[in-house]
């Protein structure tokens, strides 16, 4: 039997088998071939593919960014395009990271105020019923 099953697929590239599955029905993952038992079949190469999909997803990309990289619009992505949605990426990171700052600083402070007693008088439920 030439290929390996999905599960093999799944250890490989640390993708769980409905992901992959979500994949193949996006068109992001090529429909596998199958063996005489009806058994999907993968490659080297699909497992190339699927590691690019998940450390795309992993820093946020989206689906569409991650179709156009894999060069499956009209045409290949550029270096220059490429980059450029990179960019993009690491700009809504940096909005998440002064969105999140923002919500230690809240939280701290709220529970600076937190007296830790053994009443049911709380401050912190006090500020979230505010």
């Amino acid at each position: 039997m030439d290929g390996f099953t999905i599960g093999r697929l799944s250890r490989k590239s640390g993708v769980h088998i409905e992901t992959i599955r979500f994949y193949e029905k996006s068109g992001l993952l090529p429909v596998p071939r199958r063996s005489d038992a009806g058994r999907r079949l993968y490659s080297p190469s699909d497992t190339a593919r699927l590691t690019f999909i998940r450390r795309a997803r992993e820093l946020g990309f989206p689906l569409d960014v991650i179709r156009a990289m894999l060069g499956m619009n009209d045409h290949q992505m550029t270096c220059a395009e490429v980059h450029a949605e990179a960019s993009r990426q690491l700009e809504l990171v940096l909005e998440k990271i002064a969105s999140l700052s923002a919500l230690e600083r809240r939280l701290g402070a709220i529970l600076e105020n937190c007296a830790r007693t053994d009443t049911p008088d709380c401050a912190v439920i006090e500020c979230l019923s505010a």
